[in-house]
């Protein structure tokens, strides 16, 4: 079949005599510039192929003829800022917790080394500022399982809640449902005094048998008054502060089930300073005692 080459009467170019269905194709290279352009990029990759380390194999990777390794210079870039920070570190070491406000400019360092390491290490739970989620305590306001004095605070990043480590804060809140402790009637009841110490049930007759129930079962960790008791990691439950959601659904499902959750130990973690930073750092967020 033999090609007809022709000028099309509309952009006066020639066509490459390809036809479907009554369309042309225009005969149109690509400009001079885009193909060397693209040449030129070709030639660029083959030289960083060589040059850097590019492909992976089974067990490593090309290590290309000039063995550069980001990780290695981002190693040396983070030692270089470790190291100009080392008499910062050092002072900051030393002092106790308690004494660290009293240096303005220490207090500022631990501040930022501080504000830095939570968004690294603690914003995936807490949230970037630190308001924290379902399951998650804000750590802006004024209501602390564990305590939250900056000490307290040290204590409960370094060894976490319910982990694995030995000094870990721990408490475990009976499964009254889940175990048939106490059954579903009752676990409602239960739940309507919880509400109505902090102001919201909506039956007073059930709540006056849940308060019996409450105090058999619950006053001896959260206290006769539902106020809750630090040294046992018991929450106050007249606040209307809810970690777990304060309607009555949530109320009932943490006395079903007991919760429970988990903080990790950071000590193995991160270094003393850092941790001493975190905790400087989230006491001043504006709930810390």
């Amino acid at each position: 079949m033999t090609k007809k080459h022709e000028v099309d009467h509309v952009t006066g170019v020639e066509t490459t005599g390809h036809e479907w269905d009554g369309i042309k194709e225009l005969n149109k290279p690509l400009p001079r510039w885009w193909l060397l352009t693209f040449y030129a990029s070709i030639v660029w990759a083959i030289g960083y192929w060589i040059v850097y380390p590019a492909w992976p194999l089974a067990n490593d990777y090309t290590r290309g003829i000039w063995g550069y390794s980001q990780r290695a210079t981002v190693a040396a870039e983070v030692k270089a800022g470790i190291d100009a920070q080392a008499g910062q570190r050092a002072a900051l070491d030393k002092t106790p917790l308690a004494d660290v406000r009293k240096n303005p400019e220490l207090l500022r360092f631990a501040m930022a080394a501080g504000a830095a390491s939570f968004q690294t290490n603690c914003a995936a739970c807490h949230g970037r500022g630190a308001q924290g989620f379902v399951g998650y305590p804000n750590l802006n306001d004024d209501d602390w399982i564990w305590g939250g004095s900056v000490e307290d605070i040290h204590k409960t990043i370094l060894h976490g809640i319910r982990s694995d480590a030995a000094e870990a804060r721990n408490s475990a809140m009976p499964r009254f449902g889940i175990d048939n402790m106490l059954d579903k009637a009752q676990i409602d009841q239960a739940a309507e005094y919880v509400l109505s110490l902090s102001g919201k049930s909506t039956d007073a007759a059930v709540a006056a048998k849940g308060a019996v129930i409450f105090k058999e079962q619950c006053a001896s960790c959260h206290g006769p008054e539902g106020k809750g008791i630090v040294e046992q990691g018991a929450p106050n439950l007249t606040d209307g502060i809810w970690l777990y959601g304060g309607g009555k659904e949530q109320v009932v499902e943490s006395i079903r089930t007991g919760r429970g959750g988990m903080m990790p130990a950071w000590q193995p973690r991160l270094d003393s300073v850092t941790l001493k930073s975190l905790a400087i750092y989230v006491h001043s967020l504006g709930g810390g005692k």
